[in-house]
């Protein structure tokens, strides 16, 4: 039989190419969006050709725990049971620290913080009952060493995220795997606007003199979701390219 991930925010960037990574392994996968449906769809009739194995869309909003636990409900009635599930979704509203609001920091801690513990508390839970499970967040070099003031929401949720990564490996030992990745620059939607200046510089402070493709951030996902690091856990994995300043 095979083995099913959910990946949150799985319709485009690092969430697509995960799915992609894991549907090559014959896993079948859960792919979950918010606005993107018809991409969702897309990625999905995709997998399902490419890998033969089976992709479902499904749409629930993270930050809002009534669409958490419908989305839980539906898998539910489809008998399907999660054995990875990757918290991957996730937002940014940068803005000069002055002019943040109240409900801009809220919103952001809603998606990239609240969500991922609610899914994973309910997710959680069913692995440790089954004695099997792996969970991986997907964080960032912001939570780490690198230091923004105009992304200051979405550095603290991610560091809130590791935190919480550290919290469900002891909440659900022995049984559950639960691991962060920590991608630095990767070459998603929320970068692709930035100065080509700016991306020059910040090239400049990574060993590898560019920013990651989103498989190479999913390659790591998948490894630690996979049998070959059953014997890794409560770890923060940075995959940056070589940091320093």
């Amino acid at each position: 039989m095979l083995k099913t991930v959910l990946i949150t925010g799985a319709s485009r960037g690092i969430g697509a190419a995960t799915a992609k990574v894991f549907a090559s392994h014959n896993y079948n996968v859960i792919v979950n969006y918010h606005h993107s449906k018809e991409k969702a769809e897309q990625l999905c009739q995709n997998l399902e050709k490419d890998y033969q194995i089976k992709a479902i869309p499904i749409k629930a909003d993270i930050s809002n725990q009534t669409e958490i636990d419908s989305m839980l409900d539906e898998l539910k009635k489809l008998n399907i049971e999660i054995d990875c599930l990757v918290n991957n979704a996730g937002i940014d509203k940068d803005s000069l620290f002055q002019e943040k609001t109240f409900e801009d920091f809220e919103t952001i801690l809603r998606t990239n913080l609240i969500g991922p513990f609610w899914l994973s508390k309910k997710i959680g839970a069913e692995m440790y009952q089954r004695k099997y499970g792996k969970i991986v967040n997907v964080t960032s070099t912001n939570a780490l060493d690198t230091y923004y003031p105009c992304s200051v929401d979405y550095d603290a949720s991610k560091s809130g995220l590791i935190s919480l990564t550290h919290n469900l490996a002891v909440e659900f030992a022995p049984y559950v795997n639960v691991n962060a990745v920590a991608p630095g620059w990767t070459k998603t939607d929320m970068v692709r606007e930035l100065d080509e200046d700016y991306i020059q510089e910040e090239n400049q402070k990574i060993l590898l003199r560019r920013f990651a493709e989103p498989e190479e951030i999913a390659n790591v996902i998948y490894f630690l979701a996979s049998e070959e690091s059953k014997y890794i856990n409560n770890e923060i994995i940075r995959v940056d390219g070589g940091w320093y300043f």
